[in-house]
């Protein structure tokens, strides 16, 4: 999204695959952008083995490795998909008393825009920021690993961008049309990963 971060009122760190998000989310808190810090995520398929007491639990624990103080920590550890952050997030927010106006997303880098669409969409009436990790998208990819499992979940987000807002589980997205041609490209060499039925 290219988003610059500032400041928010509060910040929801999106669960996944990479530990790195908490990592981010620490060093955007020491920044002061943030009073308050949710960690949403239960498991996935893709992230029992790597987390099994849930995406939220583990971020959190590395948040404190890294001088997060508890006390600025809330912890949604149910949510299963994008949708699921932002509402359960939503519900934690609104439990500790919180009436945000701004919200900061944490997530993996190529997650931010569907992030972006799936909270604007469930969550309209405060403002959007997007933050990740700066990095360069091949150092990325390395970083995580399993190289074809990430054109895959790549791939699986492309899809819900340009599907979700159908459904209205998300506002719709530029997506331009040699991005789009990429994607079938992929898509019919079998880099099928995290794909919707449709």
């Amino acid at each position: 999204m290219r988003h610059e971060p500032r400041p928010c009122d509060v910040a929801i760190a999106l669960g996944s695959r990479d530990l790195g998000v908490a990592a981010e989310a620490a060093r955007l808190f020491h920044a002061g952008l943030f009073p308050a810090l949710v960690f949403s995520g239960g498991n996935s398929p893709g992230t029992a083995a790597r987390f099994p007491r849930g995406e939220a639990v583990h971020f959190r624990e590395r948040a404190l490795e890294l001088g997060v103080p508890d006390e600025a920590i809330l912890l949604e550890p149910r949510a299963g998909n994008t949708g699921q952050n932002i509402t359960f997030s939503r519900e934690v927010i609104n439990a500790a008393g919180i009436r945000p106006r701004s919200v900061l997303l944490i997530s993996m880098p190529p997650m931010e825009r569907r992030a972006f669409a799936t909270c604007r969409a469930q969550w309209p009436e405060v403002e959007v920021v997007c933050a990740s990790a700066d990095v360069v998208f091949e150092d990325y990819v390395r970083s995580v690993g399993e190289e074809r499992a990430m054109v895959g979940m790549l791939l699986g987000d492309l899809q819900r961008v340009i599907e979700y807002p159908k459904r209205g589980f998300a506002i719709e997205q530029p997506v331009p049309g040699e991005v789009r041609q990429a994607y079938e490209r992929l898509a019919r060499a079998g880099f099928a990963g995290r794909r919707l039925v449709t």
